[in-house]
C-alpha cells in the first residue's frame, strides 16, 4: 500500500509524505503522476502528446512488442557505446594529443609511487605505535620489573609453588592446586622471557617516523587526484593505461570500431524492421478496437488511423526507427488530422474517453480522474459516456466531476462539492450523500432550481436503470 499525503497549513506552507516519510513536493508529484491520471477537457496528458503514442501502442501489444523492443534495445545500447567511443577517437588531433599527454603523466606518477594494497592502513598503524613508543616501553618495562627479580612476582609465586608441592607430598589432596600453581609459574616464566625479548627489540627510530609521514603525504596527494582509496587509484591507473594504448594506436582502433559499428548497424536494422512489423500488426488490432469504442459513443462516422512511419534513413532511437502518431477525422469528407489538433470539446471528450477505456487497462494507472469530460454532450451520448466511464472503473478507481445526471446516476459513491463565502473567505466543502440525498441531487441536475414529482420519478428511474446496467455487466 502506498499512502500519499500533503498537509497544507493556513499560512500556505505544506508538508508532503509518502508512507509517512517526508519528501519534496516534486517527488510527491512524480510518484502521484505514475499512479493517478487526471483527465480534463483541456488536459489530456499522454494521449494528447504524440511523443507518447509509441509507448501506448507498445503497452497495448506488450506480449509481442516488448520482447521485440528488448531485443532491439540490447543491440542499440552496444551500437551507442561503440558510436560514442568512435566519435571520441575521431576528435581533432590537438585535443587528442593533449589528452594523451595528460593521462600519460598521470599514469607515470601513479606508477612511480609503487603503491601497495592496504599500504596506507599499515603505515597508519606503524605511525601510531611509534607515536606511543614511550608509553609502550614504560608499560612493558614496569610489567617485567614486577615479575622478574629478587622479591618480585615470580619469586613469590615460586615460593608458593615449592610450599604447595611439599604439602602435596605429605597429603595428595593438595596435588591439584599445587599443579595449577606450578603451571601458572612456568607460564609466567615464559611470559617474562617474552617481555624481556620485546624490551631488547624495542628501539625508537625518529627517522622512520619522518619517512612514514612523507610516504603518507605522498599517498594523500595521489588520493586527492585519482581516488579516495589506494584501490581506486590503482583501478584508475589500469583504466587510463587502456586509454593510452588506444590513443597511441588510434588508427587501428578506429578501423576496428568502424567494422564493429557496421556489423551492429546491420543487426540493428534487422531488429528495427522486426519491431516495426510487430507494431504494425498490433496497430491494426488497436485501430479496430478504437473504432468499436467510438461506435458505442455514437461516433460511428469517425475515422481513426494509427500511423507508423519507419525512418527510411534508419535514424535509430531507443524505441526503434518508428514514429507513431494517432490521426482522426470526425466528419465524412474531412482529411485525417493528428489527434493533438482536434479542438471540438464534445467530440474530443468522447474520443479521449474511448481511448481511455482501452489504454487504462494497459497503463498500470490505479486511479483516473475525469474532470468534466462530459462537457458539450447530452441525451443518448451522455448515457453512452456514463456507461463508458463505468466500464473504465471496473479496472481502475475512477473519480468523476460531472454535471450530467446520467453520469452521476452511474456512480457507486456520490460526493457533493459546494463553495460558501463566510467572513469574506471562500470555503469548499465535500459531503458524502446518502441514497435519498443522491436522488435529490440528481433531480436538481435534471430540472435546475424547481423540483417536481415528475423529475423525482425521472431521477429514481435513472438510478434504477443504472443499477440494472451495472448488475448485468
Amino acid at each position: 500500500m502506498i499512502v500519499l499525503r500533503r498537509d497544507i497549513s493556513a499560512s500556505g506552507k505544506s508538508v508532503c509524505r509518502i508512507n509517512g516519510k517526508l519528501v519534496t513536493i516534486a517527488v510527491l508529484r512524480e510518484v502521484g503522476s505514475a499512479l493517478i491520471d487526471i483527465h480534463g477537457q483541456h488536459e489530456h496528458q499522454e494521449l494528447m502528446d504524440e511523443t507518447k503514442h509509441i509507448n501506448l501502442l507498445d503497452q497495448f501489444g506488450a506480449d509481442e512488442i516488448l520482447p521485440a523492443l528488448h531485443e532491439y534495445q540490447h543491440v542499440f545500447r552496444s551500437f551507442e557505446q561503440i558510436q560514442k567511443k568512435l566519435k571520441s577517437l575521431s576528435e581533432n588531433e590537438q585535443q587528442m594529443a593533449h589528452r594523451l599527454d595528460l593521462i600519460q603523466f598521470q599514469h607515470d606518477e601513479i606508477l612511480s609511487a609503487d603503491l601497495k594494497m592496504n599500504e596506507d592502513e599499515e603505515l597508519f598503524e606503524e605511525k601510531r605505535k611509534l607515536g606511543n613508543f614511550e608509553k609502550i616501553y614504560e608499560s612493558i618495562q614496569t610489567s617485567y620489573s614486577a615479575l622478574q627479580g629478587e622479591q618480585k612476582g615470580l619469586d613469590w609465586i615460586g615460593l608458593v609453588m615449592d610450599n604447595l608441592q611439599n604439602a602435596a607430598d605429605l597429603d595428595p589432596d593438595y596435588k591439584n592446586v599445587a599443579d595449577t600453581v606450578a603451571n601458572s609459574f612456568y607460564m609466567l616464566e615464559d611470559a617474562a622471557r617474552t617481555i624481556r625479548n620485546e624490551l631488547d627489540s624495542l628501539e625508537y627510530d625518529p627517522q622512520r617516523l619522518i619517512e612514514i609521514e612523507e610516504r603518507l603525504n605522498e599517498i594523500n596527494q595521489l588520493k586527492r587526484k585519482y581516488g579516495k582509496t589506494i584501490e581506486e587509484i590503482l583501478e584508475y591507473s589500469s583504466k587510463i593505461e587502456e586509454e593510452i594504448e588506444t590513443l597511441q594506436n588510434k588508427e587501428v582502433h578506429i578501423g576496428q570500431m568502424e567494422k564493429e559499428l557496421a556489423s551492429l548497424k546491420k543487426d540493428l536494422r534487422i531488429e528495427a524492421n522486426n519491431l516495426t512489423q510487430t507494431r504494425r500488426k498490433w496497430a491494426k488490432k488497436l485501430t479496430k478496437l478504437i473504432h468499436k469504442e467510438l461506435k458505442e459513443l455514437y461516433m460511428e462516422k469517425t475515422v481513426f488511423d494509427l500511423r507508423i512511419d519507419a525512418d527510411s534513413g534508419h535514424h535509430f532511437h531507443k524505441n526503434g526507427a518508428d514514429k507513431v502518431e494517432f490521426y482522426i477525422s470526425t466528419n465524412p469528407g474531412e482529411p485525417l488530422k493528428p489527434l493533438s489538433k482536434i479542438a471540438s470539446g464534445g467530440e474530443l471528450s468522447r474520443i479521449m474517453l474511448a481511448l481511455k477505456s482501452i489504454f487504462s487497462k494497459h497503463q498500470g494507472v490505479t486511479s483516473i480522474i475525469f474532470d468534466e469530460v462530459d462537457t458539450g454532450v447530452s441525451g443518448r451520448v451522455a448515457q453512452s459516456i456514463a456507461e463508458k466511464i463505468y466500464s473504465v472503473s471496473t479496472g481502475s478507481q475512477v473519480l468523476c466531476i460531472s454535471h450530467l445526471p446520467q453520469v452521476a446516476a452511474m456512480a457507486d459513491t456520490h460526493l457533493y462539492i459546494a463553495k460558501v463565502i463566510k467572513n469574506g473567505r471562500t470555503k469548499t466543502s465535500v459531503t458524502p450523500l446518502s441514497s435519498s440525498e443522491k436522488v435529490k441531487e440528481i433531480v436538481r441536475m435534471i430540472s435546475g432550481v424547481e423540483v417536481t414529482d415528475l423529475t423525482k420519478q425521472h431521477a429514481e428511474e435513472l438510478l434504477k436503470l443504472a443499477q440494472n446496467m451495472k448488475s448485468v455487466t
